[in-house]
C-alpha cells in the first residue's frame, strides 16, 4: 500500500492509547474530509490488533485512494511513527455499522449527524459563465473516472466472498431467521407471490445484494451477499430495528 508523506499528530493517554473519544474529521487533500483510522480503532475498541482489524475492513470491498490513503501517525510517548489511514467519511460510517456494537452504533450516528450538518451548508452556485460549466463538467468527470475503480473492484471482490443464509445475517444483528425474512418481507425484498419459500425480488439480485442458489436438495434458497449483508444492516439499523 501506497503511504503518503502526511502524518497525524495524536493525542495518547498516559499508558500509551489513543484516547477514547469520538473520532475527529479533518480535511484531506484526496478525500475532502477524513477521519483517522487508529482515532476510529481507539474509540471502538475491538479486541485484535489494529493492524489485523484494519486488514479484515478491507474484506468489504474498499478501495485504497479512493476510500482510505495511507498516512503515518507520531505517537509521542514511544516517539516514533506508526502506520495509520484517512479513511473517508463514507467508509468511516461504513466500519461502524459492521462492527455491530453499541459504539459501532454511536459512531455510525455521529457520522450521519455530521453529513446532515455538511449538507445544511450553502450549495456551490450555479456556473454564472461558460467557462464555469466547462470546469464543473470537468470535476464531474474526473469524480466518475475516481469511482470507477471502487465500483469494479466492490463488484468483483466482494461477490466473489462466500454467500450468507438468512440465519448467518440475523446472527448478527440478533435475529432469528423467521424474524429477519418477515421483516425482510415487509419491505419488499422478498416476492410475496412465491408460495413456496423464500425468493429474492430482481431489484435485490440486480443490485448484486443476493443470489438465489439451487441446494443439494433440489430447491432454491436465497443467499445474501457481504454487499447485500452490509445493506440490510443498514436498512433495518436506519428503521430502528437492528
Amino acid at each position: 500500500m501506497n503511504i503518503s508523506n502526511q502524518v497525524i499528530h495524536n493525542q495518547t493517554t498516559d499508558n500509551g492509547d489513543y484516547a477514547m473519544q469520538l473520532p475527529t474529521i479533518q480535511e484531506n487533500k484526496d478525500l475532502q474530509q477524513a477521519v483517522s483510522a487508529r482515532d476510529l480503532y481507539g474509540f471502538l475498541q475491538p479486541s485484535e490488533r489494529f493492524g489485523n482489524w484494519f486488514e479484515r475492513q478491507l474484506q468489504y470491498g474498499f478501495v485504497e485512494n479512493v476510500d482510505y490513503v495511507g498516512c503515518e501517525v507520531f505517537n509521542a510517548l514511544a516517539r516514533q511513527s506508526l502506520q495509520d489511514y484517512f479513511l473517508s467519511i463514507d467508509m468511516s460510517k461504513e466500519i461502524s455499522m459492521i462492527q455491530r456494537s453499541d459504539k459501532g452504533k454511536q459512531a455510525r450516528q455521529y457520522f450521519i449527524d455530521c453529513e446532515r450538518r455538511a449538507n445544511k451548508q450553502p450549495r456551490h452556485q450555479l456556473p454564472q459563465s461558460f467557462a464555469e460549466a466547462l470546469q464543473l463538467a470537468a470535476n464531474q468527470a474526473l469524480q466518475i473516472e475516481q469511482d470507477a475503480p471502487k465500483v469494479a473492484h466492490y463488484d468483483k471482490v466482494v461477490d466473489r466472498h462466500s454467500l450468507l443464509t438468512a440465519t448467518q445475517v440475523g446472527q448478527k444483528i440478533g435475529l432469528s431467521a423467521i424474524m429477519l425474512n418477515r421483516v425482510l418481507v415487509e419491505i419488499g425484498v422478498y416476492n410475496k407471490a412465491h408460495k413456496r419459500g423464500k425468493a429474492f425480488k430482481q431489484w435485490f439480485i440486480d443490485k448484486g445484494l443476493g443470489e438465489m442458489k439451487q441446494t443439494d436438495m433440489g430447491y432454491s434458497q436465497p443467499l445474501f451477499s457481504l454487499k447485500g449483508e452490509a445493506w440490510v444492516i443498514e436498512h433495518l439499523a436506519s428503521e430502528g430495528v437492528a
